[in-house]
């Protein structure tokens, strides 16, 4: 009986669990963080720009985009 019980509350847990990115409950979308390497990137170079390729600097660069070390704090 007690299996029983834990097996009930197991799987209700797992339906709750959201994702902090694309808020999928039974699996990820495609572009979520956790599925997509190139969104992974832009999650990454924001949070931390010394990871920006030079290819990638260089076409931000040549659009006007000004990419800088400087924390944003919420």
């Amino acid at each position: 009986m007690k299996n029983v019980d834990f097996t009930q509350q197991h799987s209700q847990q797992e339906t709750t669990l959201i994702c902090p990115h694309c808020l999928g409950t039974q699996e990820h979308e495609q572009w979520c963080i956790t599925r997509d390497p190139k969104v992974h990137y832009a999650y990454e170079i924001v949070d931390e720009p010394r990871k920006l390729t030079l290819g990638d600097a260089l076409i931000l660069h040549s659009l006007g985009v000004t990419w800088s070390e400087l924390s944003v704090q919420y």
